[in-house]
């Protein structure tokens, strides 16, 4: 048989997950010298761009500009997208070794971590990650409901998404309105009572993983006093020394920026945002109806580590916090897919440096490969992952040299092709995506939006005439 990697016989790589990562995972493939590929990516949703779709704040366009670049890959004559297509369901890990030399998981980090306390059950305490793909349309999370009547707020967590929150909690109708959010969404985010939003650090100011941006853009919010405890910006030891050894800019102007807002007195907008830091919920405490009415607060300390790194350790004060309403921001989570070996602690693939492990042997799984957050956990920007897509690539290459892939029984285009056909009649190409990427740009337009989206798959088929 001709060598693998041939126009007569192109490597055929299986990429199961349409977001960053897998398309970085592609354009390396692409760019690689020798040998001639042909991608086939899947994803269970119609649409592709994962997280740039569905968890990048509508309130920051530029972002998901990153989406020309995927285009470009996808516009390559030998990539094709089947959305709609979930593995697992239509497709299994036996069909994709029948029809495939390689296969690279890039399904991201889908769910959420949890706080584990008392009452985080309770009526009123949500998923950060849940509200996010909700307000972005995901047709996953359109019948959520969000009690938005609720005057205090809570969100447990100082990263990106606890951010994107706390700052879409506080916009104005206006302001939401010349973003690409959900219409659901937009209408109830337009008729909310809330008027205090809280957001809560457990470590200190010099430790937050938010960005000097993003503290800054929380500042400049329409209708909504931005607010810091005072003593609460202040360092402490650990951290001062920490800084003093390493004086990194970024975070030397986010704690300026921090005091700044401490300093500040209300100006009499609706709203009022107030970042804490050093405190951590041990309890939520509700009512007799089952609805969270408060949350009992530790104040933290931060201590070194062997490793040097500064945590966070319980003290014996307390307070409470009158809230009616919270979400947990204390990360994502990847999500096992079926017969892949999977690290359940850290939640993500079984894997060395994207080549997939047997967890019983230690040794590389022939053909199987992984990138992105379920390959090294939610860590990182969209950028992030363009390197680590490459380690992994990097692999794959470096097995197809030494023979070490998957033998098909059925490597041609056309087999694959029927075999999703077969299992998924509604399937969609990038052609599909394309269509109605431009159906909802030009209902954006008429309302003067980006774009207004299909937020479930039965109207994005009809949209299609499917």
């Amino acid at each position: 048989m001709t060598q693998v990697g041939t126009d007569a016989n192109p490597l055929r790589v299986a990429i199961i997950g349409a977001g960053p990562s897998g398309f970085y995972a592609a354009d390396h493939l692409f760019r690689a010298r020798d040998p001639v590929v042909e991608i086939d990516m899947f994803d269970r949703l119609p649409t592709p761009y994962g997280l740039v779709r569905a968890g990048v704040a509508p309130d920051h366009q530029k972002i998901k500009s990153v989406t020309k670049v995927f285009n470009r890959i996808a516009s390559r004559p030998n990539f094709r997208y089947y959305g709609n297509v979930e593995f697992g369901v239509h497709i299994t890990l036996a069909d994709l070794r029948e029809y495939y030399h390689q296969i690279c998981y890039t399904t991201g980090a889908q769910t959420d971590r949890h706080l584990g306390i008392p009452g985080e059950d309770l009526v009123g305490s949500h998923s950060a990650t849940e509200f996010v793909t909700w307000y972005n349309g995901h047709p996953d999370c359109q019948e959520c409901c969000y009690d938005l009547s609720q005057e205090r707020v809570a969100v447990v967590g100082v990263g990106n998404v606890a951010v994107d929150v706390a700052r879409i909690l506080s916009r104005t109708p206006d302001e939401l309105a010349k973003t690409d959010i959900a219409d659901y969404a937009l209408e109830a985010l337009s008729q909310s009572q809330v008027r205090e939003i809280h957001l809560l650090g457990r470590r200190g100011p010099a430790q937050a993983a938010f960005t000097t941006p993003e503290a800054k853009e929380l500042g400049e919010l329409e209708d909504a006093d931005v607010a810091c405890l005072p003593e609460e910006v202040e360092l402490d030891d650990l951290s001062r020394t920490a800084l003093d050894h390493n004086p990194d800019q970024a975070t030397i102007r986010k704690i300026e920026i921090l005091r700044e807002y401490a300093s500040r007195q209300p100006t009499g907008k609706s709203r009022r945002l107030v970042i804490r830091f050093l405190v951590s919920p041990v309890e939520l405490i509700g009512n007799d109806a089952g609805q969270v009415v408060r949350m009992h607060l530790a104040r933290n300390a931060l201590y070194a580590t062997e490793a040097g790194t500064l945590r966070p350790r319980q003290t014996d004060h307390f307070e409470e916090l009158p809230v009616g309403l919270v979400f947990r921001s204390v990360g994502y989570r990847g999500v096992p897919l079926p017969g892949v070996p999977f690290n359940d602690k850290w939640g993500v693939i079984a894997n060395h440096k994207g080549r997939v492990i047997n967890p019983d042997t230690q040794q590389p799984v022939v053909g199987e490969y992984t990138a992105g957050w379920i390959k090294r956990g939610p860590s990182g920007v969209i950028g992030t992952n363009k390197p680590d897509a490459a380690e992994t690539v990097a692999f794959m290459l470096e097995d197809l040299i030494e023979g070490s892939i998957l033998n098909p029984a059925q490597p041609e285009v056309a087999a694959a092709e029927r075999l999703v056909l077969e299992r998924q009649p509604d399937y969609f190409t990038y052609g599909d995506w394309l269509r109605l990427d431009e159906l909802e740009v030009a209902r954006g337009w008429e309302v003067g939006r980006p774009r207004v989206k299909f937020t479930s798959v039965a109207d994005m088929l009809a949209a299609l005439g499917r």
